[in-house]
């Protein structure tokens, strides 16, 4: 969904949360929120995708961004398309990571036509990896030293996990009750 004005007060709360930023090397000023928003809805406007805001179906509430972005920095495996998502606390635990993943990653390939999408995280973040796992993605055991971080930070070191089209289809088929077709 598109982000609406009225995202931004969720977000910030969700963003200045110690606990959903544990894996990040801060919390985020509501600035820094309003820059992060500023930023997708300029990729959007750009190229037509980016972090998309999410709320539930049911409630129309809000609770974080799933989506796909081109990273900000240089990575060792730049260029590519990352796969990312933060979801309030409150909604961890419930599978939505993984059912919005999986529907960003059926953009990328299907309507996009990307070739291959990565994901990235600090390798304590065991959750984040649990569901880049469950949506089919593969670790590459390429771990890597994030740019954005000092030498001997805690979470400067990464894991990168990756999924291509072909690999994507492959998981989705054999993630089909036995007897289903895709065509």
């Amino acid at each position: 969904m598109p982000w609406r004005p009225e995202h931004l007060a969720p977000f910030a709360a969700l963003n200045a949360d110690p606990e959903v930023m544990r894996h990040f090397p801060s919390t985020q000023t509501i600035e820094q929120t309003q820059a992060s928003i500023d930023l997708w809805m300029c990729q959007f406007a750009q190229q037509g995708w980016s972090n998309w805001a999410v709320e539930l179906k049911a409630t129309g509430e809000f609770i974080g961004f799933i989506g796909l972005s081109v990273p900000r920095r240089v990575l060792p495996f730049s260029p590519c398309v990352e796969i990312g998502w933060r979801l309030a606390r409150r909604f961890w635990g419930q599978g939505l990571a993984s059912e919005g993943a999986r529907a960003c990653l059926q953009v990328g390939f299907e309507q996009l036509g990307l070739a291959e999408v990565v994901s990235f995280t600090a390798l304590g973040n065991a959750p984040s990896r649990a569901v880049m796992a469950r949506i089919g993605m593969r670790d590459t055991g390429q771990d890597f030293d994030h740019p954005a971080l000092p030498e001997g930070h805690a979470l400067r070191r990464h894991c990168l996990y990756r999924i291509t089209r072909e690999e994507w289809a492959k998981h989705l088929q054999d993630s089909l009750p036995t007897g289903t077709c895709v065509h």
